[in-house]
């Protein structure tokens, strides 16, 4: 899914629909719709593909500018891509290879963003998935680059999660098996990876075409402790946002396959990352020693990694006329030693209750009518939503969090379209509607951020500690709208203390839960809409 401004673009199988957000507060019915079917399927089946897979996923949805939007699908295992108008939804222009820019499959992950006009995508560019790139192409005045072919110390069967755009650097976010752990078998590892924007590539000896400015550091995601608890797989991540009045991207995680199951969020700062990117690089002597700091009377200058034109490569106008001796070593030593740490050192919430893994993660970090507390909103494989409040001291250190609300969201009528396909896809917050919009492989649904008017008493009402809900003197529990002066009761941080819940309801536990205010929009079929079931996802408390 993709927010721009009032729409939201929902890319599917065949087709891209556009969700007026003003106009879809009750149903999600698409104003507009794409569609944009392979013609290669009896090509694809004969040659013995999967016949699920010989259509046209759509997997790459994002702004080339203010009026135009660019779209890959793996087309029948044969990647294109399109320029569409953004107002009318209609073809821009002719058709192009999406090679290194889309994946062959729909299972294969990719990430792409514009930056500075040129295109910048992660995945794999063949079938068999052995070359996974990151890779730059489609400008103007910067020349195609991408990383080293075949190189485990560049990119070792890298899982690509998110791309952003951050000062003079893309960012790249993905986990992949640990090239410095190989003796305890594939270890998965969670990386942040960057590139210069103004890279233009090696000299004609070494890394021509290539990037001179690639490194990348391990994400640590850890409980502190006698021995730390890790976790290591990178499932989603936000942009980048203000966490304690600095930026920051937070991110969900996960344990090792054949670990014991569990779930954390941790925070970022930007500050950290660009810390470890100029901290020691780190190498491996021999196949047999172990990895150690590369010391710094080794390490060239200009410094591996850094910008033309920036820091010790302030004199250099182009990476073009980099010294052999820095490109041979970032060609060689693209990993850091030092791992970025976790804000505080910690996760900010962690999970390790349940079978079922969190996937997903949408943070609004300005909810409630003065828009100063953060709620995180984290998708998980059983199709449940949870709510969390994140609460920080008088310093702007997060110290806790708590659970608002466990959503259970996915409808098998509205979305059982493969079978039992639980797993929440992608979240999307719109505020301005107060909604999240959740997607699952068959459909989207609509859910409110909050359930206010469950709330049927002042002390239920202020006990709840919903940011997104206030008591009004007329005796409601109603939505706060941002930026409201009415007059309102709202006690957040000390409502357990000083506002126990002690209404009595015999019908807690059943009331209003058939308030028909969620929808879904199946993606495949307009007609595989249950019009006639529109009950809203229930809360366990």
């Amino acid at each position: 899914m993709l927010r721009i401004n009032h729409m939201l673009y929902i890319a599917a199988r065949d087709h891209v629909f556009a969700i007026n957000l003003a106009a879809s507060t009750e149903q999600i019915l698409p104003q507009q719709k794409l569609t944009w079917k392979t013609k290669d399927v009896d090509k694809c089946t004969v040659r013995g593909k999967n016949s699920d897979e010989c259509y046209n996923y759509i997997k790459v949805l994002v702004p080339r500018n203010d009026e135009t939007l660019f779209a890959c699908g793996t087309n029948a295992f044969n990647p294109t891509c399109r320029n569409y108008k953004m107002s009318t939804l209609e073809q821009d222009g002719e058709e192009m290879v999406g090679q290194a820019r889309c994946p062959f499959e729909s299972h294969q992950s990719n990430v792409g963003l514009f930056a500075g006009g040129d295109f910048y995508s992660a995945t794999m560019t063949d079938f068999l998935a052995s070359d996974a790139v990151i890779y730059r192409s489609l400008g103007e005045s910067r020349p195609v680059l991408r990383t080293v072919k075949y190189d485990s110390k560049w990119l070792r069967e890298p899982h690509f999660l998110h791309a952003i755009e951050y000062g003079n650097f893309v960012y790249f976010f993905f986990s992949e098996i640990a090239v410095e752990y190989t003796s305890l078998g594939k270890v998965v590892f969670s990386r942040v990876a960057r590139v210069c924007k103004n890279d233009n590539g090696g000299s004609p000896r070494v890394l021509e075409r290539y990037w001179t400015s690639f490194l990348k550091a391990r994400l640590n995601c850890s409980v502190p402790g006698d021995s730390f608890f890790y976790f290591d797989v990178l499932q989603s991540l936000t942009n980048v946002l203000q966490i304690n009045r600095r930026p920051a991207v937070l991110g969900v995680f996960t344990t090792q396959a054949n670990s014991i199951t569990g779930s954390a969020v941790c925070a970022f700062y930007m500050d950290d990352i660009e810390k470890a990117f100029s901290g020691k690089f780190k190498e491996q002597k021999n196949s047999e020693a172990a990895w150690t700091p590369v010391p710094d009377e080794q390490v060239p200058i200009p410094r591996p990694g850094c910008c033309a034109g920036e820091g010790s490569a302030a004199d250099l106008k182009s990476s073009t006329a980099f010294p052999d001796d820095t490109l041979t070593f970032i060609k060689s030593y693209p990993l850091m030693d030092e791992a970025v740490p976790a804000a505080n050192n910690r996760p900010l919430f962690t999970r390790t209750t349940s079978r079922f893994k969190l996937t997903q993660i949408a943070v609004d970090t300005s909810a409630g009518p003065n828009r100063n507390f953060t709620v995180i909103f984290l998708g998980s494989e059983d199709g449940r939503v949870l709510k969390v409040l994140t609460s920080t001291d008088g310093n702007n250190q997060t110290l806790s969090t708590t659970i608002l609300e466990d959503i259970t969201v996915y409808n098998p009528n509205k979305c059982n379209v493969r079978g039992e396909e639980r797993q929440v896809l992608g979240m999307e917050l719109d505020r301005d509607h107060r909604a999240l919009f959740v997607a699952f492989s068959g459909c989207v649904i609509r859910v409110p951020l909050s359930r206010c008017d469950d709330y049927d008493c002042k002390t239920r009402c202020l006990s709840s500690r919903d940011p997104y809900c206030v008591w009004l003197k007329a005796g409601k529990c109603v939505a706060a709208t941002p930026g409201s002066k009415g007059a309102f009761e709202q006690d957040v941080e000390n409502a357990a203390l000083l506002h126990p819940n002690t209404c009595h309801d015999v019908l807690a536990t059943t009331r209003k839960h058939n308030t028909p205010l969620d929808s879904a929009y199946g993606v495949r079929r307009p007609s595989e809409v249950d019009k006639s079931n529109h009950k809203r996802p229930h809360t366990r408390c």
